[in-house]
C-alpha cells in the first residue's frame, strides 16, 4: 500500500502544482486537501489489523478459514471503512471483510468481499435446476426504469445491468450460489462495475460475500474465487443438512428469488463501496472544479476522522 500511495503522491502532485501556479487562487486549496487525503488514507491503512487462520464470526452462526493469500479484517473495523472512510450509509449484518493479502481498502486495482448474514430462514433449492438465467437477466433489465425512478428519489445514480459477468452457478452439493453482473453507473465513463456475488444457504439464513471492483479485475476475482468459496463455512447446529422443519422458518426466497430479488436496491450501497475508492482517482485526473467538488463533498467527514484518528483496535 505504501508504494502504491508513494506512486499515487508522485504521479499526483506535479499536475496540481502546476495547476496552483497557472490557475486561480483557488487551485492551491484541492492540492492541500488531496494531499491530506493520502496522508489519513495512509494512517488509517497502518491502523488496520487484518487476520488469518481459523476466524469465528460475530454472530456464532459461521466460520472462515483464512488461508495464505488472504486476510480478514473484523466487523468494526470494517464498519469504520464502509461508513467513514468510504461515505456510505450503515448496514445491517455486516460481518467483516475479505481482502487478497496485497489488497487494502484504498487499493485501486484489487477487490474486497464484504461479508454479511441474513437470517432470513431456510432457503429452498427445488428451483435451482430449473432456472433460465437468459429470460430472468431480460427481466431484470425490463424492470430497471421502476428501480432507477426509486433510487433517483433517495439521490442515488441510475444502475444499468449490462449482463452477465458470470452466469449463476449453484453448487447442490455445497449450497453455495455464485454469479457475477456488469453494472454501468449513472454516466460514469470510467469503465463498468464488477458486482461478483456469493450465497451460502444455512439453516436458518444465508452468509453472503459481495465483491464489487471495475470490470478489470473481473480476471483476478474468477482466479480467486474458488479459493474464496472455500473459506467460509456454517458452524454445527447451523448447516444446510440440520434443518428441522418443526422448528425452523422458511425463507420467502428461492434460489431464483436470491438471484432476481430487489438486487438494485442492496447494490445501492455495495456497488459505491470500491467505487467510492477509485474516486479518488477520478477526482485527481479531473483537475481544478471537479476536484474541489469532490474534495469540498468530503471535507467534513475527513476534519472530524483527523480529530479522531483510528488506533489499531479501531
Amino acid at each position: 500500500m505504501k508504494k502504491t500511495m508513494s506512486a499515487f503522491i508522485a504521479f499526483v502532485l506535479p499536475v496540481f502544482l502546476l495547476a496552483g501556479v497557472y490557475g486561480d487562487s483557488t487551485t492551491a486549496r484541492p492540492t492541500e486537501d488531496i494531499v491530506s487525503y493520502l496522508r489519513l488514507a495512509d494512517s488509517v491503512e497502518k491502523a488496520m489489523k487484518y487476520q488469518t487462520g481459523i476466524i469465528s464470526l460475530d454472530n456464532g452462526v459461521a466460520q472462515l478459514n483464512v488461508p495464505e493469500g488472504f486476510k480478514f479484517l473484523n466487523k468494526e473495523q470494517s464498519t469504520y471503512i464502509i461508513t467513514e472512510i468510504w461515505g456510505n450509509p450503515p448496514q445491517d449484518g455486516v460481518l467483516g471483510m475479505l481482502f487478497p493479502d496485497k489488497g487494502s481498502p484504498f487499493a485501486d486495482s484489487s477487490y474486497a468481499f464484504v461479508i454479511t448474514y441474513d437470517p432470513m430462514g431456510y432457503v429452498k433449492d427445488d428451483d435451482a435446476d430449473k432456472i433460465n438465467y437468459d429470460d430472468m437477466l431480460k427481466e431484470m433489465q425490463t424492470g430497471e426504469k421502476a428501480e432507477n425512478e426509486e433510487r433517483a428519489k433517495q439521490g442515488y445514480e441510475a444502475i444499468h445491468f449490462v449482463g452477465w459477468a458470470q452466469k449463476p452457478f449453484y453448487d447442490k452439493n455445497g449450497k453455495v450460489l455464485h454469479w457475477a453482473k456488469e453494472l454501468k453507473f449513472g454516466e460514469a465513463s470510467d469503465g463498468n462495475t464488477l458486482n461478483y456475488e456469493v450465497r451460502i444457504l444455512g439453516r436458518k439464513g444465508v452468509l453472503s460475500l459481495n465483491a464489487v471492483a471495475s470490470m478489470t479485475e473481473l480476471a483476478m476475482v474468477k482466479n480467486d474465487i474458488d479459493k474464496v468459496l472455500a473459506i467460509p463455512s456454517f458452524t454445527k447446529g447451523n448447516t444446510y443438512a440440520e434443518f428441522d422443519s418443526k422448528v425452523d422458518n422458511v425463507a420467502a426466497w428461492t434460489v431464483g428469488g436470491l438471484v432476481a430479488g430487489k438486487v438494485l436496491a442492496k447494490v445501492g450501497f455495495f456497488a459505491l463501496i470500491l467505487k467510492n475508492i477509485k474516486l479518488v482517482i477520478i477526482a485527481l485526473a479531473a483537475v481544478g472544479g471537479g476536484v474541489w467538488r469532490f474534495i469540498t463533498g468530503r471535507k467534513k467527514k475527513e476534519e472530524e476522522i483527523q480529530q479522531q484518528e483510528p488506533t489499531a483496535e479501531v
